[in-house]
């Protein structure tokens, strides 16, 4: 074991009875600890634990100080290791991108739903992500056939009358229209689907959700979140944040376009994928050109100085393969 930790280290340990006798000291000094077993790998860092399972090359530990120069986090970093295969070097492109390299997220069995979430389409195109039933209803007039209400700081009552004036507003313009968190209230309206954070796995009932046949959208911000998201098998995965954006605190650096092509290399023939954060129409062209079916927008049309030219703009960089396989 070092003798002295700084902030920010990473130890790694190869047995968990040396992790147990070092972790208070190494936490208190605010190290992250890489356990490192047969089967499994844990990384704790702070009061975040990331273990993954699954079969890795003996180069593993190069692989992931590479991508940790590559300024990918840790957790991320870890899950690129795992995946890394010796024989990548021969191919033209060595990155990771046969899913089945890659790890496991241990630890998510129990909270899997055992009914399958309802399916949406692979290109489900201009995506509004807006705050009220208000811009819901100013959107389908326009012609935007997919929405995510995500209607913040208001009593319940408010809530449940927005949600559900919303869904009948979608339902009217045969729309599909995805309520952000408020899972039960999206029930209860019965709405077209729901979309959750990462954050919200532990705690929303997801068979509940896939017994009323609402459709499951997931936010992920990187390799391991992606694990995580595609063991839930929902209806489609968000990316982001592609680029820098104000509309909320985002827990990680933007992704940028390089690396949301590569989710997408990834992940495009298991699941549907909607790239968000940041994105208008100067960089559309850029972000569908990484094969993503779909791109969720904010103020883009929020801030929109002529919401209907926003909108016709928007939906032309799309054309013809918005809303295909509905």
């Amino acid at each position: 074991m070092p003798s002295s930790i700084e902030a920010h280290d990473l130890i790694i340990l190869y047995s968990t009875t040396d992790a147990a006798q070092a972790e208070s000291s190494y936490f208190s000094a605010a190290a992250g600890v890489l356990t490192v077993a047969d089967k499994t790998i844990s990384l704790q860092c702070g009061d975040k634990i990331y273990s993954l399972a699954g079969a890795r090359s003996n180069d593993w530990l190069a692989a992931f100080a590479a991508f940790l120069d590559c300024n990918f986090m840790p957790h991320d970093a870890l899950v690129l290791a795992h995946a890394w295969r010796t024989d990548n070097l021969a191919a033209n492109d060595a990155w990771p991108v046969d899913y089945d390299s890659f790890p496991r997220v241990v630890g998510l069995d129990h909270l899997r739903s055992n009914t399958p979430f309802a399916p949406c389409p692979w290109q489900l195109g201009l995506y509004p992500v807006v705050p009220n039933a208000d811009w819901v209803e100013r959107l389908l007039d326009l012609g935007v056939t997919t929405l995510q209400l995500r209607a913040k700081n208001l009593e319940h009552a408010m809530l449940q009358a927005e949600i559900k004036r919303a869904v009948q507003a979608a339902r009217q313009h045969n729309a599909q229209l995805f309520i952000n968190d408020h899972w039960q209230l999206a029930i209860e309206a019965n709405a077209y689907g729901v979309h959750l954070g990462q954050e919200d796995l532990c705690t929303a009932n997801l068979q509940t959700i896939a017994n009323a046949g609402l459709r499951l959208g997931l936010s992920t911000h990187g390799y391991y979140e992606m694990l995580v998201a595609y063991h839930f098998q929902p209806s489609y995965i968000a990316i982001g944040a592609v680029f820098p954006t104000t509309t909320k605190v985002m827990p990680t650096t933007p992704q940028g376009l390089s690396r949301l092509a590569r989710y997408v290399q990834l992940l495009k023939e298991k699941v549907p994928l909607v790239a968000i954060g940041g994105i208008d129409h100067a960089v559309l062209a850029d972000v569908l050109a990484t094969g993503v079916g779909s791109a969720a927008v904010v103020r883009a049309v929020t801030e929109a100085s002529d919401l209907r030219e926003a909108v016709v703009a928007l939906q032309q960089g799309f054309a013809p393969n918005a809303g295909l396989g509905k």
